[in-house]
């Protein structure tokens, strides 16, 4: 009786790889406009949302973790804490903002990682142009 792990074939690495690559090379693009549930308790039902791309806002230099790392720079001795330099991923995760019309409730909706984000561009028509 073998292990079933014997009887499955090795799977090439570079297959796996194509693959990862071919599914996030898609040019997403989203309306600025769209019809999706509203929850806050003024509306409850779907409205029309305007959607913007999320940006994360400057850092604060009084949040703790700051205040720390500040603390422990200070002085001799050089850099304290690990710099990041194994950065891997080609792709971010897109993060959507959703403003209700009606009642300004805002919500996030994130959608798969990819490396072309377009928002509300006008498709161009295929096949030969008059």
């Amino acid at each position: 009786l073998y292990p079933l792990t014997a009887l499955l074939k090795p799977i090439a690495s570079t297959t796996l790889c194509r693959c990862y690559l071919r599914r996030f090379n898609k040019m997403v693009n989203v309306p600025k406009e769209r019809r999706t549930y509203c929850a806050s308790s003024k509306c409850k039902k779907h409205q029309v949302h305007k959607v913007t791309q999320y940006k994360a806002g400057k850092a604060s230099n009084f949040a703790q973790g700051k205040r720390r790392y500040d603390s422990k720079q200070m002085g001799f001795g050089g850099q304290t804490k690990p710099v990041f330099h194994k950065k891997a991923k080609t792709t971010r995760k897109i993060v959507l903002r959703l403003e209700c019309k009606k009642c300004k409730t805002r919500k996030q909706l994130v959608l798969k990682r990819t490396k072309h984000f377009e928002l509300g561009a006008k498709k161009e028509a295929a096949g030969h142009q008059y």
